[in-house]
């Protein structure tokens, strides 16, 4: 994901957590806050729970791989966090997508979607 695309800085993570929405699930939990530039924006985090340092960065990888997938359906001008659980250790990568496909179709920033897999 191209740097421009990326939430860096802890000021950008704190707005987002203090004013944003959240849609949580036992996989993932997602916030989401508006930001006034042209793309949208995302930041994948994942905790201690969600295991040692070779788990957390494969759960984050995974994650950031559904987000790829899904971009060109997602609204842009959009702030997005992505909070890795405990329970993202055990599913596959379709189940990572649905989850955060769904997460994000409760927020709102899905746009009318068709289905991206390609099998």
């Amino acid at each position: 994901m191209k740097r421009i695309y990326r939430l860096t800085r802890s000021v950008d993570f704190k707005r987002v957590r203090a004013v944003g929405s959240s849609y949580a699930h036992p996989q993932m939990v997602v916030l989401v806050a508006q930001n006034d530039q042209t793309h949208s924006r995302y930041g994948v985090v994942a905790g201690q729970g969600v295991g040692h340092a070779v788990q957390r960065n494969r759960a984050k990888r995974r994650i950031r791989a559904a987000i790829h997938a899904l971009y060109p359906q997602i609204e842009i001008g959009w702030d997005v966090i992505v909070v890795a659980r405990s329970g993202i250790r055990e599913v596959c990568f379709w189940e990572i997508r649905d989850v955060l496909e769904s997460l994000l179709r409760r927020a709102g920033l899905l746009k009318d979607a068709t289905d991206n897999r390609s099998e």
